[in-house]
């Protein structure tokens, strides 16, 4: 059974919250970062992506950039945009979007139980962005970034304690430019927080559904310094399933490896039947729908196709084994530069987009609708010890930087104390 504990978290002042707070370091760009962090300097992209600070000769993974995200964090610690509790807390982390409301339970997971496989994962790291991850917590001396775990929505004690924890009044709650309503709760009683850990005891797994690098940066960390000064833990957002929104994870891939549309469409259909003029979002699962040419036509796998697994039954398997690898030549999407991922959020439009500009410049590209990727076929994957196609899911709504952080080491002197 997996254990998650209380820690006192450094978090935003409730006057301030709404400077603080901000988008998740691995969506934006370094411009897009620039544009926000520059107009407010409070805003937690100081410390998730100094290299917004610092000019474009700089490499964003150098000593001197993970120098400025310390000594950012101790700014915002100094000036008292962020303040730490007193004593260890839960936290609840509550988002609406779009009339649905998520609420996570924020804590520390033990870096014991993801290395044991009680905290389950789906998904490969890259060596790179991991080590990214590591070298930024080594340098900060902090967890910055929330792991978005799930459990699955069985067990009526959990619910019921953070349940009576949200009768509690918001530390404070933000809106945000997407739209996003953010709300602040810290669990400081100790007979809820009691509640709580006994009945997270009770919930045999917990999946990770975003966060992969950091998960396994924590790990690496938690073994470099001996499980000291807090490390064994590591800073987690524990979501119910029932309560989470998963988007699609389309595809827009350049070029048809030396095809015609007439012959890829041919090959297309010895796998696939074809419907053109379609809807750009598709019916289900076990369809895929298609931009090509300046119209929309659904790939329906013809029976055979799809084997009975778990992860080569997905819609993203079924495409990257069936037409992106075999016809289209994308042997390695997550190296080959041919082909881009572009989340759900932006909609069809933003396929449209893509495939249209490279044939106004006269090159050919396609781009595949995928239905999303169920929690309940996340799970299957990771209980099953294997592994998903890169790609494969986006969550909305994202999680915020700078709700809450772990310090692993002694806050900078002069910081407020809650």
């Amino acid at each position: 059974m997996p254990r998650v504990r209380p820690f006192r978290g450094v978090r935003p002042d409730p006057a301030l919250a709404r400077a603080v707070i901000a988008p998740p370091y691995d969506v934006l760009s370094r411009d897009e970062a620039r544009a926000i962090a520059s107009a407010e300097p409070r805003s937690f992209l100081h410390v998730t992506r100094p290299d917004a600070d610092l000019p474009d000769d700089v490499d964003v993974h150098s000593e001197r950039a993970y120098a400025t995200a310390r000594a950012n964090l101790d700014r915002l610690l100094a000036e008292g945009a962020l303040v730490q509790d007193a004593e260890p807390c839960f936290y609840l982390y509550a988002q609406t979007w779009r009339g649905r409301t998520q609420v996570g339970l924020l804590g520390l997971a033990e870096v014991a139980d993801y290395d044991a496989g009680v905290i389950k994962k789906h998904e490969l790291t890259r060596p790179d962005k991991e080590q990214d991850r590591v070298d930024h917590i080594l340098a900060t001396g902090a967890q910055t970034g929330l792991v978005f775990l799930a459990w699955r929505d069985r067990h009526a004690r959990l619910r019921e304690a953070i349940a009576a924890a949200m009768q509690a009044e918001p530390e404070w709650t933000a809106e945000t430019d997407d739209g996003v309503i953010h709300a602040f709760r810290v669990v400081r009683d100790a007979d809820r927080v009691r509640a709580i850990e006994e009945a997270m005891a009770e919930v045999p797994a917990l999946y990770v559904a975003d966060g992969h690098h950091r998960s396994a940066a924590a790990s690496r960390v938690a073994r470099e310094l001996g499980g000291a000064h807090g490390s064994d833990g590591f800073l987690a957002g524990i979501f119910p399933d029932s309560q989470l929104q998963v988007l699609a994870y389309n595809r827009v891939v350049r070029g048809l490896n030396g095809r015609d549309s007439e012959a890829f469409l041919a090959e297309l259909a010895e796998h696939f039947v074809l419907t053109p003029d379609v809807e750009p979002i598709p019916a289900g699962r076990g369809r895929v729908t298609m931009y090509l040419d300046g119209r929309w036509t659904e790939l329906a796998a013809r029976p055979g196709v799809v084997p009975d697994d778990p992860v080569g039954s997905l819609d993203v398997s079924v495409l990257q084994d069936r037409v992106l690898g075999p016809i289209l030549g994308i042997a390695n999407p997550r190296t080959d530069a041919r082909i881009s991922f572009v989340g759900g959020i932006r909609g069809p439009e933003a396929l449209v987009a893509a495939v249209d500009a490279e044939r106004a410049a006269g090159r050919q590209a396609v781009a595949f609708h995928l239905h999303p990727t169920g929690l309940d076929q996340l799970f299957a994957v990771a209980d099953a010890d294997r592994l998903m196609p890169p790609k494969s899911t986006w969550f909305e709504p994202k999680l915020r930087g700078g709700v809450v952080v772990h310090l692993l080491r002694d806050a900078p002197a002069g910081t407020r104390v809650v």
